[in-house]
């Protein structure tokens, strides 16, 4: 770790390496934690649990408060395509499938895009620290073997030169894969929990409109 810490010293061959890995790895932290609490905290619902509420009422012909139920909590991603086809139902006694579709579509069109919006740059970033560490790499290692070649300096001088960069080619690897790992599996994790709320949505809105069509 003190490795890492002198690389952004300016005196560092990796410098410039180190300085722009640093500002990827903050860009990606503040992605992570803005994506992760918009999905997990802020979008996020007991699907089955709202779910079995949301058919009672349903199936008692309530829809008005089902209504109200799935306004309680606007933010969340299920009650707002939920919410979308209720409205049309309790506006109108003569509601068909198609009807009611084509609102929960439109529901689905808007919470889709807000769920799914910069979760793919956290794998862009991975991708791109992997790359700065590479370019790096590849800068110390042109140090290394410029060292050996410097001529009217003494061996130990050129040992110096030699192990500072390698030393860089190392610290600029190992940042860029420090960040690249983490990137990628909270990419994968946000974009699996995304994936499972998306297939509740398509589950729990088809089931809902058999179940209106099938009281009406």
């Amino acid at each position: 770790m003190n490795e890492i810490i002198a690389g952004f010293s300016p005196d560092s061959g990796g410098f410039y390496y180190m300085v722009m890995l640093a500002i990827v790895a903050a860009i990606g932290v503040a992605i992570a934690i803005e994506r992760g609490y918009y999905i997990l905290v802020r979008s996020n619902i007991n699907a089955p649990k709202f779910m079995t509420e949301i058919r009672k009422l349903v199936k008692a012909g309530d829809y008005k408060k089902a209504l109200a139920l799935c306004e309680s909590a606007p933010n969340r991603a299920l009650p707002s395509v939920v919410g979308a086809g209720l409205r049309r139902v309790a506006e109108s006694e003569t509601v068909d499938f198609r009807t009611i579709q084509n609102s929960v579509d439109e529901g689905t069109l808007e919470v889709i895009p807000k769920l799914q919006e910069r979760t793919g740059f956290l794998a862009m970033i991975a991708n791109v620290a992997t790359l700065i560490g590479l370019m790096g790499t590849i800068w110390g290692l042109i140090l290394a073997f410029r060292s050996v070649s410097v001529a009217g300096i003494d061996a130990a001088e050129k040992s110096r030169l030699l192990a500072a960069g390698i030393g860089t080619a190392m610290n600029t690897t190992l940042m860029g894969l420090m960040i690249a790992i983490p990137s990628i599996l909270a990419y994968t994790f946000l974009h699996n929990k995304t994936t499972k709320i998306i297939d509740e949505i398509d589950e729990h809105t088809v089931k809902l409109i058999n179940l209106i069509t099938g009281n009406r």
